[in-house]
């Protein structure tokens, strides 16, 4: 089954306020397996428009990443997000077939 990804592009207006919403982000992180494969760090916009912070969040399946954003203990934590920042989101199903040889 192909796993699930959030990519997610943020601009941040209040880094105190945005980190309860980190912290407010675990428990459901937890309890739908994510793992961050990237989290801030540097980067180049070599096309497009970019924002601030990018993130990565990799779930065990692509169900597990839509209901993750669907729960209630996500919801509770988007609440505290959505006043101090802007983002796109885009949940993806993971990729499994053949590969460049």
């Amino acid at each position: 089954m192909a796993k699930g990804y959030w990519i997610v592009r943020v601009d941040i207006v209040d880094p105190e306020q945005y980190k309860l919403y980190i912290a407010a982000n675990a428990a459901p992180f937890k309890k739908f397996g994510a793992r961050f494969l990237v989290r801030g760090g540097k980067y180049d916009t070599v096309e497009g428009t970019s924002r601030a912070r990018n993130a990565i969040i990799e779930f065990p399946t692509y169900a597990a990443a839509v209901q993750c954003w669907h729960s209630p203990e996500y919801q509770a934590a988007l609440r505290i997000r959505q006043p101090v920042s802007t983002a796109d989101l885009v949940i993806v199903e993971g990729y499994e077939g053949p590969q460049p040889q």
